[in-house]
């Protein structure tokens, strides 16, 4: 099977007006994309379409310190079957809300998701999914397959001492529904994602790790810079293009 590599818009800064046109390019037919309004999902379908790309995974809101978050998060997963997308990608941060009802709320998110198909993917934020072990914690106690982790290269490093990207990984594999493919120079707590390649993630293990166990995809990248740059268009597209290139040379697509 094929790797599946996509592209977060935000990756491009500012300057996503010509991401479309851009990926179509460099041959990239894949994007994480915001959850579009009920209006606005044909028009954005249609755009998609016209741009040879096809949305992978979707940007929602999931709110799981609300009592209402289930029902506040049907018109999600109704607007990602509408578009035929699998994947919702979210950040949960639980706080002082008692775990068993946080638990029992994402069990509840992952009953509704399952009758599409859907994986309700967490990021790797604290203070639910921010390390391999808190990942897995949070997996089992909830034990539903629609609710998955959302792997962050990147983010391990930021919010964890003496971690790497595939000794965390190693400990979630079952668990892994969508990975972010992000760099980072390792510092804590560092703002410091540059091109894919550029960082200390060794991607070559972590895809390998991911495909022995029958993961594929989607792979995307986030390509979220370096603290006081000032990239002009040319260089954020230069930026995505690059790390394209780098998953091509160390042979993962």
């Amino acid at each position: 099977m094929e790797n599946i590599i996509a592209c977060n818009l935000g990756s491009y800064r500012q300057f996503s007006e010509g991401a479309y046109t851009h990926l179509a390019e460099i041959g990239l037919t894949n994007v994480e994309i915001g959850v579009p309004s009920v209006e606005s999902v044909d028009a954005v379908q249609s755009e998609l379409k016209a741009h040879g790309l096809t949305a992978t995974s979707l940007l929602g809101r999931c709110d799981i310190q609300s009592e209402t978050v289930v029902s506040d998060f049907q018109p999600t997963l109704e607007i990602a079957d509408k578009m035929g997308v699998k994947i919702i990608f979210v950040s949960v941060h639980a706080g002082d809300t008692d775990r068993d009802a946080v638990y029992d709320r994402l069990r509840a998110i992952g009953e509704n998701a399952a009758p599409g198909g859907i994986k309700v993917c967490l990021e790797t934020h604290p203070d639910l999914i921010h390390n391999g072990d808190i990942a897995l914690e949070t997996m089992q106690a909830v034990s539903h397959p629609n609710i998955c982790v959302n792997f962050d290269t990147g983010n391990v490093y930021y919010y964890n001492h003496n971690v790497t990207a595939v000794s965390e990984v190693q400990k979630v594999v079952p668990h892994v529904g969508a990975v972010h493919l992000k760099d980072t120079n390792g510092g804590y707590r560092t703002w410091h994602f540059p091109a894919l390649g550029e960082g200390v993630v060794d991607y070559k293990a972590v895809f390998q790790i991911l495909n022995d166990a029958g993961f594929y995809g989607p792979f995307t990248m986030e390509l979220e810079g370096i603290e006081g740059e000032n990239l002009d268009e040319a260089g954020a597209k230069a930026r995505v293009a690059d790390s394209l290139q780098h998953l091509k040379d160390i042979g993962v697509i």
